[in-house]
């Protein structure tokens, strides 16, 4: 039994983006870190592991420097990391990149009892498209924005979570399942995982490893392979300083209200 985990290392927002001249994001300045919301598909797939004696396997398709995340990963407890990286790979948009790691996925071997875990959403393209598109590309079943996660046989129930409520969805496996940050709290690595994380082989799937598969052609992976291509980044204004009332209960509101009226708002 396996559980494959989508991961992404993503420029760390959290502070200054830096952006170029043609306004894509230069991301060679600026600072990197595992995508929040998928290290929570992580945290799911270790406690999965910890109950079910799943072997958990990380796939993250970027350029070498992503090595030492998957590395901290297999510190936290993955079993296995593969690397998709190939020039050929650069530049992929969405559905590029869905193409590509669902044949990476594939070529690994996908069996009954398996489940493919991946974050909601990156915080750099926020889109929530891979994960789908991942589960398209391969012909499986997926759930959403998942809050909760129980196993029972090769049947999962998931809770997924809505804006006003939630839905109760049973799923068989194989399967895709995107996860939440309401889902769980990721661990963190261990002193002893951190000691053997880079004495386990990080396994590497090029562009000649994944040619043959039927999901890889030139014409559909790539800058040149993707139909949508970012037009600007920019780091969106700061809002303004918001206006304190001061004064008892009655006072205070009647200015609101007159605050309110002089900008049309009520």
């Amino acid at each position: 039994m396996k559980i494959f985990v989508t991961v992404k290392q993503v420029p760390d927002t959290s502070g200054k983006v830096a952006v170029k001249a043609d306004g894509t994001l230069d991301r060679a300045s600026m600072q990197t870190i595992t995508n929040p919301d998928d290290l929570n598909a992580v945290e799911a797939a270790l406690t999965l592991k910890d109950e079910y004696g799943y072997k958990v396997v990380a796939f993250c398709m970027g350029p070498p420097p992503a090595e030492p995340m998957l590395r901290e990963l297999i510190a936290m407890g993955v079993d296995e990391a593969v690397l998709i990286s190939g020039r050929e790979f650069g530049g992929s948009d969405t559905y590029a990149t869905s193409q590509i790691i669902a044949a990476a996925i594939d070529h690994y071997g996908i069996e009954e009892d398996d489940i493919i875990l991946a974050g909601r959403q990156a915080i750099d393209g926020d889109t929530a498209q891979v994960g789908p598109q991942i589960a398209e590309k391969l012909g499986l079943p997926q759930i959403t924005y998942a809050g909760d996660i129980k196993k029972e046989g090769n049947t999962l129930t998931v809770k997924r979570i809505l804006e006003d409520g939630y839905m109760m969805i049973k799923v068989q496996t194989p399967c895709m399942i995107t996860c939440i940050k309401e889902l769980n709290t990721p661990r963190y690595m261990t002193v002893s995982g951190v000691l053997g994380a880079w004495e386990k082989p990080l396994t590497i799937y090029d562009y000649p490893t994944l040619q043959d598969h039927p999901l890889i052609d030139k014409s559909t992976i790539g800058l040149k392979g993707s139909p949508t291509n970012i037009y600007k980044s920019f780091t969106p204004p700061q809002k303004g300083v918001g206006t304190m009332l001061k004064g008892d209960g009655k006072d205070t509101t009647n200015e609101l209200a007159s605050i309110l009226a002089a900008k049309h708002i009520i």
